[in-house]
């Protein structure tokens, strides 16, 4: 059967991750989280105390970087040379940063060859913000999963209280913050590519988004 590739974008806590993991496990493909790849910018700049607006010390950081995933059977994890930074990215401060120097062209035009790399022989669920629009426009299948606001922190707040010292209203705030950020950023705005399918996850288990994902799955391969 034909491979394919496929990407799920949408915004923060509308359950991308677990959808595009569980997705890639029942299709045997590969997952690929690029938010992730964002986060290890983001944490290499604060690394090295390099501001999210300084164009030239990010441009000079990338140049330097070796970012790469390491797949194994049941996990992804993520290097930065030889060091996995999987669980180091993972912080609210990273998730902040790494909205801001989403919006550099430097940072952006950097993780592009990188992530279309990854997607050359086919296969993938690539999971972002900007994977149907700007790096896989001509992808064989898109989604875009949203959900309310009201769901997305919650999940957020879930998602990370046994390891975040934040509180659900600092959750929700941070979640404003970075919906307003991603989606007004002049480049590569968060936003649904216009053959995207549009999926409301918010009623939803993680069970049934997967489903609903095979079904048109299904329909586009014929």
């Amino acid at each position: 059967m034909k491979r394919l590739v496929i990407t799920i974008d949408g915004p923060a806590g509308a359950g991308k991750t677990t959808a595009s993991r569980a997705l890639a496990d029942r299709l045997g493909y590969k997952y690929i989280d690029t938010g992730a790849l964002y986060r290890a910018v983001a944490y290499e700049a604060m690394s090295r105390k390099i501001a999210a607006d300084d164009d030239k010390a990010l441009m000079k950081l990338c140049a330097a970087l070796d970012l790469k995933f390491v797949f194994n059977k049941n996990d992804l994890r993520l290097f930065s040379g030889d060091f996995d930074i999987t669980d180091r990215i993972r912080t609210p401060e990273i998730t902040m940063l790494a909205s801001a120097v989403s919006a550099r062209a430097q940072v952006r035009e950097y993780l592009l060859g990188l992530q279309r790399g990854l997607g050359k022989q086919k296969g993938v669920v690539v999971e972002g913000r900007d994977m149907g629009t700007v790096v896989f426009p001509d992808a064989d299948v898109k989604f875009f999963l949203d959900a309310s606001r009201k769901v997305r922190v919650r999940r957020r707040y879930d998602q990370f209280k046994s390891t975040n010292t934040q509180k659900f209203k600092e959750v929700e705030k941070d979640l404003v913050r970075r919906d307003r950020n991603d989606s007004t950023r002049s480049l590569a705005p968060l936003k649904p590519a216009p053959d995207a399918i549009l999926i409301n996850s918010t009623d939803l288990s993680i069970s049934e988004v997967v489903e609903l994902m095979l079904s048109y799955i299904k329909l586009r391969q014929g």
